[in-house]
C-alpha cells in the first residue's frame, strides 16, 4: 500500500519475476558494499517510505532505497522518512506499479534523490534518471554503472533479471 495525496492506493502483489530482480540486485549491491575497495560508506533499506509531499500526503514505498550520511543504518528499523536517499530502485513489475512512474521519479528527485533506477522486469530492461538530465535506457546487454552514487558498481543489466541458479537444484 501507498498513499497518494492522502488517499490509500493498494498495489498489487509483486510476482515472480520482481522477486528474481530484488533478489539479484540486493546480492550485487551487498557484494559491492562488502568490498574493502570499495569507497560506499551507504547501506540499503527495503520497502522504506519516503515522505515526498505533505498536505494532503504522499508517501511512496520504492523497493530499495541507498541512504548515506549519518548515521549509518539508522534508518533501516524505520517505516518511513522525510531524509532523501542518494539512490531508489523501484520495480516496475505490474500495471498499478507502473502507473505514474513518472510522477514518481519526478517526486524523488524533488525530494533530493540524485539517481533513480526503474527496473521493468518484463522488458528485460532498466531506466536510470538523474535530476535535469534525460532518462537512459538500458538493455540487457548495457552495463549498469552506479556513477557517482555508487562509484565503481557496475552489472551487465541483463543479470539483474536472471532466474537464481541457487533454487533450481
Amino acid at each position: 500500500m501507498e498513499l497518494v495525496n492522502g488517499e490509500v492506493v493498494i498495489l498489487d502483489s509483486p510476482g515472480v519475476e520482481h522477486g528474481d530482480a530484488v533478489l539479484n540486485l540486493s546480492k550485487m549491491l551487498a557484494s559491492h558494499l562488502q568490498d574493502p575497495e570499495a569507497d560506499d560508506e551507504g547501506y540499503v533499506c527495503y520497502d522504506l517510505g519516503l515522505v515526498v509531499s505533505r498536505n494532503p500526503d504522499t508517501v511512496h514505498f520504492p523497493t530499495m532505497s541507498y541512504l548515506v550520511g549519518g548515521d549509518r543504518f539508522s534508518q533501516a528499523d524505520e517505516t518511513m522518512t522525510e531524509s532523501p536517499p542518494a539512490l531508489v530502485v523501484e520495480i516496475a513489475s505490474t500495471n498499478l506499479r507502473r502507473r505514474d512512474m513518472s510522477s514518481r521519479v519526478k517526486a524523488y528527485h524533488a525530494l533530493g534523490v540524485e539517481l533513480v533506477w526503474v527496473a521493468d522486469p518484463i522488458g528485460k530492461n532498466l531506466h536510470v534518471t538523474e535530476p535535469g538530465k534525460p532518462s537512459k535506457k538500458l538493455s540487457s546487454h548495457h552495463t549498469l554503472s552506479g556513477g557517482p552514487v555508487l562509484p565503481g558498481f557496475k552489472v551487465r543489466v541483463g543479470r539483474l533479471f536472471a532466474e537464481p541458479t541457487w533454487w533450481l537444484g
